[in-house]
Order: C-alpha cells, then sequence, then structure tokens
C-alpha cells in the first residue's frame, strides 16, 4: 500500500507571455529549446528563455502563414533539416504547415484535409494528423501517403503511445463518444464511456493514456480498455490534459481554471484527486508541463502565463498583485448582482446623496461585491444592512450548473434504474418551454412534458401558470400543447422570429456590359491575328458573325422563353476557352455565365458535361492553376453561382463540390470586393443545396468555408452578410449546428451584432439566438 499523504507544493504565477491577439488555443513545448504558442490571431508564436530576466521568456519568432486560427502544434527536435528545430501547425483553414525555426518560414504546406485540423503528431518522420472531417492522414516528406476514417464523427485529438501506437478521440455525434486505439490503419481497440466529446488526449507513463471530455471529466486509461480512475471537478467543458513524471495532472477548462491533480495508488487501486485549482480571467484552452514541473497555460484573454511551484522562480510582489487585480477586475465584468452587472452599479460616492423615504434601499459596488443600505430618514444616514450575494430576494447562492447560475437546480429522478437528471430553470422561465427544451435535450418522450411543468411549479413555489398563448415549441413552431386545452391547428405553425434566415432560393450573377464584354473578346482576336504563332486560333469571319448572334439572344431577355442556341454556338464558346491563351479567357467565360441564366442555353451546354470531356472543369483547373488572374477567378465563380438557378445543374454542384470548393478557396483571403462578393454568394448557394438535399459531409464543408469568411477583417459587408446567412441557415435547418458551436460560432455572432451596419447585427442577432436554443 503506497502513502496516502498529499506531498504537494501550491502552484505560483511565474510570468505572464503577451503577444497574441487574441485567444491562445495550443501550447508546444519545445524540449528546452523553447514554448510554442498558437492563437486565433492566425499567428504561431515560439517563446525562448529570456537571458535578461532568468524566469521569463521572450517572443523570439512569429510565425505568419495560415489565414484562419491556428489550434494543434508539435515539436520537431533538431535535426540536419531543422538545425534549430522546427514546428508543425494545423489549423481552421484546413492546412498542416511545417515551420523551419531557423527562418522562421514554411517549408511545407500540406493540403487534404476537408476541414479543420484538430491534431498534430510525429510518427518517426512520419506526421499524423486528425480533422473534424472524419479522417486521419500520415504525411511522409510533403505528401500524404495513407488517409482513412478514423471515427464516424468530426476527430478532436490524435497521440502517440510510447509503444507506438496512434491514439484518437472523436465528437458527440450519432453513435457513442469513443476512443480509438490504432495499430497502422486498423483500430484495435475502441474504448467506449465518455458521454460527450474527448476534446483532448494525453499520455500518461507507465500506466496508459489520459482523456478529457465536454462532459467535465477526465479519465486515466488502461490499453486493455479498463478505466483505472476519472477525475470529476470542473464546471464545464474540459479542453486539455497533461501529465508529468512526477504523477501530477494538469487540466483546462472552460470553467476558467487550469486544475492539478495528483494520482495516488493505494491497495493497487488509482485514484485522482485535485490539489489545486488555479483561477484564470477566461477560459484556459491548453495547459502543458514543462520538464522541471512548471505549468504553461493558454487563456482566451490572449495571454500565455507561467506557473511555478518553487519558490526561487515565483514572480515578484507587484506582478502578483497585478495578477490578482486582472482576476478581480474579471469577476466584477462577470457578477450580477439584483440583476445587474456588478460593474454596473454605483460606487460608495452614490451614499452622498440623501434618500428621498424611510427604509429606501441602495445597492453599491464595495470592491468586488454589492452591499446595500437602507435611508434612515430620522437619523439622516445610510444604515449598511449588508453584502447582497445573487439579489435582494436571494438568502442563498444560487446554483450553478454548466458554468450557468439558475434560480433553481432540480434533482429529477425519472425511475426505470435512470441516472438522476439535473433540471435547471430561473423564476422568469416558461415552465412549459423549460419542460420542452430538457426533454428534448435529454432524449426523453415528450409525453412527460406536464409531469415535468408540474414538478417544476411545485419545487419552484409557484402553484399556478397562466397559459401564455404566444409561447411557440422552439423546434416545430407550434404552439405548445397543455393538457386539457383545445386543439389549435387553424392558424398554422409559427415561424421563429429571425429576420434574415433561413434563405430559400438561389441568388445569381444575372447583370451583363454585352458591349463591353464583345469590345474585349475583339481586342484580344486583333492581338491574336497580328501573332504569327497564334494566328491559327483566332476567330474567323464568321465566328465574329456568330459570337455577335449569341450576344443578341442573350440580350433579349423578353424572349428567353422562346429564343434558341444551336450545339455550334456553344461548341464556339468552349473551343474558345479550351485553345485562347488563359489571359484571354474572362470575357468568354463572362459569355457562358449569361448563357446558363437561359433555358435553352443551358440545357444545350449540358452535353458538354461529360465525365470523360468535362469542359467546364476543364476550365476551372486552368484559371485556378498557378498564378490565377483576378478577371478569371471573377467570371468562373460568378458562372457556378449562376449554375444553382438550374434544378438539372444541381448533380453536377454536388458530384464536384469538393473540387470547386477547394479550387476557389484561396479567394477567400482576396482584398478584391468583387471577388469576396462571388465566393460568398456561391457558398450561400451551396448551403442552400446541401439543406435541401440533407448533406451533412457536404453541409460540414460549405459550413467551415462561410465560418473563414466570416472571420475575416475588411470585408466586404454583403459578402459577410452572405456568409452568416450560410452560417444560420445551414444551423437552422441543416445537420451541422453542433459543429458551428464547436467552431465558435458564439463568438462570431456576438461580433456580428456589434456591427454597425444593421443588416450584419441583425443576422448576427439570428444566429446568437440558434446557439441559445439547446
Amino acid at each position: 500500500m503506497a502513502d496516502m499523504e498529499v506531498d504537494f507544493r501550491q502552484y505560483e504565477l511565474r510570468c505572464e507571455l503577451r503577444g497574441h491577439d487574441d485567444d491562445v488555443r495550443g501550447i508546444c513545448v519545445c524540449d528546452s529549446a523553447g514554448i510554442t504558442t498558437s492563437s486565433r490571431d492566425r499567428t504561431v508564436r515560439f517563446w525562448t528563455p529570456d537571458p535578461s530576466a532568468k524566469h521569463n521568456y521572450t517572443s523570439s519568432k512569429i510565425l505568419l502563414g495560415h489565414t484562419s486560427f491556428v489550434g494543434p502544434l508539435t515539436w520537431i527536435s533538431p535535426n540536419d533539416e531543422f538545425p534549430e528545430g522546427g514546428i508543425v501547425s494545423g489549423g481552421m483553414d484546413t492546412l498542416v504547415l511545417v515551420w523551419n525555426l531557423s527562418t522562421g518560414e514554411v517549408v511545407q504546406t500540406l493540403r487534404g484535409h476537408q476541414l479543420q485540423v484538430t491534431g498534430v503528431v510525429l510518427d518517426n518522420e512520419d506526421i499524423i494528423s486528425s480533422s473534424v472531417d472524419c479522417t486521419l492522414k500520415r504525411w511522409r516528406k510533403g505528401q500524404a501517403v495513407e488517409s482513412w476514417e478514423a471515427h464516424k464523427s468530426p476527430v478532436q485529438a490524435v497521440i502517440k503511445l510510447p509503444s507506438g501506437e496512434l491514439v484518437s478521440g472523436m465528437s458527440f455525434g450519432s453513435s457513442d463518444t469513443t476512443i480509438k486505439l490504432w495499430r497502422g490503419k486498423t483500430c484495435s481497440h475502441t474504448f467506449v464511456g465518455h458521454t460527450d466529446t474527448v476534446r483532448s488526449l494525453a499520455v500518461m507513463h507507465g500506466l496508459g493514456f489520459l482523456s478529457a471530455s465536454h462532459d467535465g471529466s477526465i479519465r486515466l486509461w488502461e490499453l486493455t480498455g479498463e478505466v483505472l480512475m476519472e477525475m470529476v471537478g470542473h464546471t464545464s467543458i474540459v479542453y486539455s490534459v497533461d501529465s508529468h513524471s512526477s504523477g501530477l495532472i494538469i487540466s483546462g477548462s472552460e470553467d476558467r481554471s487550469a486544475k492539478i491533480w495528483k494520482v495516488l495508488i493505494h491497495y493497487n487501486v488509482s485514484d485522482g484527486i485535485c490539489v489545486q485549482s488555479i483561477e484564470h480571467p477566461g477560459c484556459v484552452w491548453d495547459a502543458k508541463f514543462l520538464e522541471n514541473g512548471d505549468i504553461v497555460t493558454a487563456c482566451s484573454d490572449g495571454v500565455v502565463r507561467l506557473w511555478t511551484s518553487n519558490q526561487d522562480r515565483v514572480a515578484d510582489k507587484t506582478e502578483l498583485e497585478s495578477y490578482m487585480s486582472q482576476l478581480s477586475q474579471y469577476k466584477i465584468s462577470r457578477k450580477r448582482v439584483g440583476g445587474l452587472k456588478l460593474e454596473e452599479l454605483p460606487g460608495l460616492d452614490a451614499l452622498q446623496t440623501p434618500g428621498t423615504t424611510d427604509g429606501q434601499t441602495k445597492v453599491v459596488r464595495e470592491g468586488d461585491s454589492g452591499v446595500a443600505y437602507s435611508w434612515n430618514l430620522r437619523e439622516h444616514t445610510w444604515d449598511k444592512i449588508g453584502e447582497v450575494v445573487d439579489g435582494p430576494d436571494d438568502a442563498v447562492k444560487s446554483p450553478i450548473l454548466d458554468g450557468v447560475q439558475y434560480d433553481f437546480v432540480f434533482d429529477v429522478d425519472i425511475g426505470d434504474g435512470e441516472p438522476i437528471r439535473k433540471l435547471p430553470y430561473n423564476r422568469s422561465d416558461n415552465p412549459y418551454d423549460t419542460a420542452d427544451k430538457w426533454l428534448l435535450k435529454e432524449n426523453l418522450p415528450l409525453s412527460y412534458r406536464q409531469q415535468i411543468v408540474e414538478f417544476i411549479l411545485q419545487n419552484a413555489g409557484q402553484k399556478s401558470n397562466p397559459f401564455d398563448p404566444s409561447f411557440r415549441d422552439p423546434y416545430t413552431g407550434a404552439s405548445s400543447y397543455v393538457p386539457g386545452g383545445t386543439s389549435n391547428v387553424s392558424g398554422g405553425p409559427a415561424k421563429p422570429n429571425f429576420k434574415h434566415i433561413p434563405k430559400k432560393g438561389m441568388l445569381a450573377f444575372d447583370g451583363a456590359q454585352f458591349d463591353g464584354i464583345v469590345k474585349k473578346i475583339t481586342e484580344f482576336n486583333s492581338a491574336l491575328l497580328s501573332d504569327e504563332d497564334k494566328k491559327h486560333i483566332c476567330l474567323s469571319e464568321l465566328e465574329v458573325l456568330r459570337l455577335g448572334a449569341i450576344i443578341k439572344v442573350l440580350k433579349d431577355t423578353s424572349h428567353y422563353h422562346t429564343s434558341k442556341f444551336a450545339d455550334v454556338d456553344i461548341a464556339l464558346l468552349l473551343k474558345l476557352l479550351h485553345s485562347w491563351p488563359p489571359t484571354m479567357i474572362f470575357p468568354v467565360i463572362d459569355i457562358l455565365r449569361m448563357t446558363v441564366l437561359h433555358p435553352d442555353g443551358a440545357k444545350v451546354l449540358q452535353k458538354h458535361f461529360k465525365d470523360d470531356n468535362d469542359m467546364l472543369m476543364e476550365t476551372f483547373r486552368r484559371v485556378t492553376g498557378d498564378n490565377p488572374l483576378a478577371p478569371n477567378l471573377l467570371t468562373s465563380i460568378r458562372l457556378v453561382t449562376n449554375l444553382f438557378k438550374n434544378s438539372f445543374y444541381h448533380s453536377w454542384l454536388l458530384k464536384h463540390r469538393n473540387e470547386i470548393l477547394d479550387a476557389f478557396s484561396n479567394v477567400n483571403t482576396s482584398p478584391n470586393k468583387n471577388l469576396q462578393l462571388a465566393y460568398s454568394t456561391m457558398i450561400l448557394n451551396y448551403a442552400v443545396l446541401l439543406i435541401e438535399k440533407k448533406d451533412e459531409e457536404g453541409q460540414s464543408h460549405v459550413l467551415s468555408a462561410a465560418l473563414e469568411i466570416a472571420e475575416q477583417e475588411n470585408l466586404d459587408v454583403d459578402s459577410k452578410f452572405r456568409a452568416l446567412v450560410a452560417i444560420g441557415s445551414l444551423m437552422l435547418d441543416g445537420l451541422v449546428k453542433r459543429i458551428a458551436l464547436d467552431f465558435e460560432v458564439d463568438k462570431i455572432a456576438k461580433g456580428a451584432k456589434t456591427s454597425k451596419d444593421a443588416k450584419i447585427s441583425e443576422v448576427g442577432a439570428d444566429i446568437e439566438m440558434l446557439v441559445k436554443q439547446p
């Protein structure tokens, strides 16, 4: 039996590393060379020990290359190729980048994942990556040599065990949450136990491996599948876990704490106890041990912090007081007293103003507390009543569930051997609304509704609750059922009060400057005619006349229902696409853009969409190759967008969705406003189509693209609006709301709501409403 005494020294702040402009998402300890961090600000930073301050680090390199937020990191130890070491990073932009720290440059860009990269790890000289696209990929010398579907839901983490095996963890999907052990591409064992997304994995030397989950727990597993212990203490999602050779474990959580756990073994039974909880002024995205036992944490306030149990490395008194002040200010900004934010309460100077009636009460801020005073008319003074904890009517602290404070959190025993369920409720809530949402969340029959409502009313001391006729079921839009009430079907279901979602129908670019198009083609044709080497590909006089006839048909929109195109008309356009130099084909693509909006022209063109001779895909590959030209990209994306207007192109658009979105994805970062608008419109049309087809994989792909657009700075208002409408529509009518929540769509919605543009603000509010729905 081992000694049960807990030998532990408390951790204190060592130093703060500031430089990131947004949430710090990932940490990689690079042996003794330094620390690497990743951030939502799209950067990777390398920090090295500061020789002028022995306890601190300094930012020595900023690695710029990702186009969206960066997450997982891994370290390449120094070798001949990387004399100062290297870094592998994965991002929401679907890329895996390999960096040479000697130069700070990207030496390999690994493309192949369809969605966000969630994990990267080295396997000898190979790189293994995991992704929300449900796959694991093996990369060797810059090329993908293996790819396999690791899970049926997004893969959130991957690690390599000392034995050489890989372990991967998945998001909660339609099946049970699982962790898988891999020997090569073969799954040798599946670990089942967590009840929600497995977010982080870590090796626990000599014992097995650790997993951290959205269910709030941390588990230690043997490779046989046995759970050696479960550590429960966080009140919200656990984002990260790591271990140290000393037996300590560190975890980071959305509950704004990093918790330190110690493994104790007694009578051959493992037990894990929380020996310290370190508060942070924000979500703790990642936490790692240094070799010497010190801890590094990554926080949503953009600051990296080091913590130590060695008194020789503890920060000085000024730094410690500064950190405590940060914590205090953060708590004040979040704390509510009597329904108001603490920071909104008046200070003590408010007591300089006399009261108006005897017994009048006033709550003021004293430090990080709200204190109530009563006006004594006889003495003409404010008498102190005491601290207000959670509001003037509450005698005890309100309960918290999953990090949220409620008036009540009830224990509900539904019998049948089922576990006790937690049901949160506020007095201001509609009990029928609460019951419906809770039953759906817990996957319980809606026939329990009235029973749950009566349970709520009885235990909340609300003996009766008049039915609110305006109440609508949050899932069906229909009025809530009230037992004994009359049926209400005449009015039909009411839609939620969204201003801009869901988007119905397809958008198109249906305006064209035909005279300018003809002038440009004539100009290019003259240039070809004067070049002996290219004279053979120019238009003949007859073809010029034929082209004029095509333009005449397209301009006469009032006769679209009767006018026709001949096969030779479309063949002429495709001939120019195929034979003319890439620098000259954009006006021809522009004619095709308008042709697909013509009923007969669209049908004639469709004949040339054959698998073995698909002229359209061949054109898109030409214009998106090396050094693509903006006019070609613009007209091509607008052409794809217009294809959505004809339903007989939908199967083609679905078939080529991956290649089309990948081909044009770089447009996302273009400063060209016209390109931005064309790309976001194409994404919106794809969202509408994929929702209609109930294509979950496609919806995930388009959601990722729309989120990347919405996160861009200096984005055209209309482009941002269309990307946000796509996101909201996919969350409301599609199958990917959970993925959107994992991508922190709430932050995008919050940012949009603050926009000065009314429609951006309104669609931001629409998305925020969806986020709050269960």
